[in-house]
């Protein structure tokens, strides 16, 4: 019996059915809609049951990848061979703490975060509420919209390598730049964030979340299958006034496309493919370069396929 099989066996002697599934197609699980079979993928709904996973998978010799809610992820058409663990339900829920303190749980989403803080009247994470995916993916990208990020308001992150050890990471350790931070260097999962905020009045607040959306909503593809913003900001200009520049709106290639509204994002216009996605990345740099002299750097995380 090979290290998978030994996993399979394990997984679905110690959990149910329903929390494995073989062969589960990745495009099921990210917000491009694109990407081949899991061999093995997991849904642990609590912390214990992911630590039990990750015991089982080290006891296998099994390096497991992590995913949450699948926003910021390019999955290979291949699949990836080997254990996917998703995360999307394991961490939920959010804690008031004093001092204008709050607590978010990994797997809850951003907007969910962002309004219980205009709840609680704390203000601060309204850039926040559009962004899709979970609190875990936006401290591991640092992300951030409309003048703010992440690393503005994150002041302590607990962390789990794969080991099942824990660790708070406090203040400047947290290693945040732009679209960047310390835990994508390393191997584990992210469990919970507390952030600092600021008092606010709970309708200011709204209003604030309101507005940023509108204007979300008029300036980005929120119809078409994406993975948000393609490319990260260059040091010098925008890359969606780059590509905009070296005449690439409307670029296609198979299934994928520069968006016509907003030419910082590749969209899914049907039955795109992740080799479709990455040519029409690599061109798009290429053109770029050529135009500018500035190379793009990818801001989506481009999945390669494992071998078990």
């Amino acid at each position: 019996m090979n290290k998978m099989e030994q996993l399979k066996a394990a997984l679905k002697e110690g959990f149910p059915a329903f929390m494995i599934k073989m062969e589960e197609p990745l495009s099921r699980h990210t917000s491009f809609r694109i990407g081949g079979p899991a061999e093995v993928m997991v849904f642990p709904n609590k912390p214990r049951e992911l630590a039990q996973i990750l015991a089982i998978a080290k006891s296998c010799e099994i390096k497991p990848m992590i995913l949450g809610a699948g926003t910021n992820i390019l999955a290979p058409d291949e699949g990836i061979r080997g254990l996917v663990i998703c995360l999307r339900d394991c961490f939920m829920g959010l804690t008031l703490l004093p001092d204008n303190q709050m607590e978010a749980m990994a797997g809850m989403t951003l907007a969910q975060t962002a309004m219980f803080a205009a709840r609680n009247n704390l203000s601060g994470l309204e850039f926040a509420h559009g962004i899709p995916g979970t609190v875990g993916g936006a401290v591991y990208m640092n992300a951030g919209a409309y003048g703010g990020e992440i690393k503005d308001v994150a002041i302590a992150t607990e962390f789990m390598d794969l080991d099942g050890n824990c660790t708070w990471i406090e203040g400047e350790a947290q290693g945040f730049s732009y679209r960047n931070s310390c835990f994508q260097g390393k191997e584990g999962i992210i469990l919970r964030t507390r952030f600092r905020l600021l008092p606010g009045e709970e309708g200011e607040i709204r209003n604030r979340i309101y507005e940023l959306n509108e204007k979300r909503r008029a300036s980005q593809p929120l119809d078409r299958p994406s993975a948000g913003s393609t490319f990260k900001r260059p040091a010098q200009g925008y890359a969606a006034a780059l590509i905009q520049e070296a005449g690439l709106k409307g670029l296609q290639v198979g299934g994928a496309a520069v968006s016509e509204k907003h030419s910082g994002f590749v969209v899914n216009l049907g039955g795109a493919t992740a080799a479709d996605v990455l040519a029409l990345v690599e061109q798009v740099q290429q053109r770029v370069q050529e135009h500018s002299g500035i190379l793009l750097e990818p801001e989506v995380r481009l999945w390669a396929t494992r071998e078990s």
